[in-house]
């Protein structure tokens, strides 16, 4: 990590602000290198002991045998320290030089637009808490220049994951989005596309690299996100516009786009929320049109008792709590239910680079966090 910047929105930090990331970071390292082996063993034990006559006991029982153990008390604490440290660091970066960011947004290249709604209702399931604990959520917004919540996502983002998730600009997951796109439809050249819950839109810029004719628009819930959005954008060359809508209903027109897709959206959402989610894609999609979903690589189907402590966690403790929903979710049905066809949903290879060239990735074994997603993309009929 050193004290350049990979955009111009992206907060400076100084000496004593980059310690305190330094330390985060090492935290944080600490406690998957270290803690977290522990409590797959210790997960693992407890469960076989509360096995009976090879009938695995339900997890509410595991979780609570693991309750009393010190492994587990120092893990679900350390991680829960660790996103509070992490947020706190980014905050602290940010607010030392606040007013210079929101002049800095506003002396960004003319490129694109923005729209904000200041009678836009938040969705219940994010009103409800602080998304991945950052303080006042994605939402949060102070003023009509702030741009707060998205200086600290943006700061956060690569401490969240460790660096793995495309170093700083934590724009890994619109490199997959678009190999996936050049594995299942070879050739496929959208001229109009839409990122649905861009954030500061890390993906957003990702993708829109690859298509730099395509007129792209890109919504979120936060004004003060999007404004962030709207000038790291603009700032490093991407002309995106920007506003402020729900993905379950866009003010969008029937069959305006060739391509909408999400990246990490549906597990913040909530049961109902996908199914509308599904049905708006394929309302705004023209015929012929794509639709593509990154989720995190975590199915109900293939998790053990680890991944169900790691999914609690989620829940739990780090605010996410569509987490084991969306886990369940039959997501290419629902997609085939709505209309679209040529459905397939699946563990894609992580790339940090995208290119027709590469081997393929899509259908390959998870891998596990940041090495595999899951996908789910499909074609509205016609066209």
């Amino acid at each position: 990590m050193t004290m350049t910047r990979p955009h111009p929105m992206m907060p400076a930090a100084n000496h004593d602000e980059l310690a305190e990331q330094k330390f985060v970071l090492a935290f944080k390292t600490y406690v998957w290198n270290n803690l977290d082996p522990l409590l797959v063993e210790e997960a693992r034990t407890t469960a076989r002991e509360l096995e009976q006559d090879g009938t695995a006991a339900p997890f509410r029982e595991v979780r609570r045998q693991l309750a009393s153990k010190p492994v587990y008390q120092n893990w679900i604490s350390s991680m829960r320290a660790g996103q509070e440290m992490m947020w706190q660091a980014a905050a602290d970066c940010v607010d030392r030089q606040q007013t210079d960011l929101e002049e800095r947004a506003q002396q960004a290249p003319p490129l694109g637009s923005l729209r904000v709604d200041p009678d836009f209702e938040i969705p219940a399931y994010l009103a409800a808490a602080d998304t991945h604990m950052q303080p006042g959520g994605y939402e949060s917004n102070e003023s009509d220049t702030d741009v707060r919540q998205g200086a600290i996502y943006d700061k956060a983002a690569w401490l969240y994951s460790l660096g793995r998730q495309g170093g700083e600009l934590a724009d890994m997951r619109g490199h997959v989005v678009v190999q996936h796109i050049m594995e299942r439809f070879p050739g496929f050249a959208p001229q109009r596309i839409l990122d649905l819950g861009c954030t500061v839109g890390c993906s957003t810029v990702a993708v829109a690299s690859y298509y730099p004719d395509a007129d792209f628009h890109a919504i979120d819930v936060g004004a003060g996100v999007l404004r962030y959005a709207h000038a790291r954008a603009a700032h490093m060359g991407a002309a995106v516009h920007f506003s402020q809508q729900s993905a379950e209903q866009t003010d969008f027109d029937d069959n305006s786009f060739d391509l909408v897709y999400s990246c990490a959206v549906l597990h913040e959402t909530s049961n109902q929320a996908v199914k509308r989610i599904f049905k708006e894609c394929h309302r705004i999609l023209r015929p012929g049109g794509l639709m593509v979903h990154l989720e995190v690589p975590v199915r109900a189907e293939e998790v053990d008792v680890v991944g169900e402590v790691r999914g609690d966690y989620e829940a739990r403790y780090n605010n996410e709590p569509f987490w084991k929903g969306i886990a369940g979710f039959d997501l290419d049905e629902l997609a085939r239910d709505v209309g679209f066809v040529e459905v397939a949903a699946d563990f894609q290879d992580a790339v940090t680079v995208a290119s027709p060239d590469a081997e393929p990735g899509f259908g390959k074994p998870n891998k596990g966090g940041y090495r595999s997603w899951y996908m789910v993309s499909g074609k509205k009929q016609g066209g």
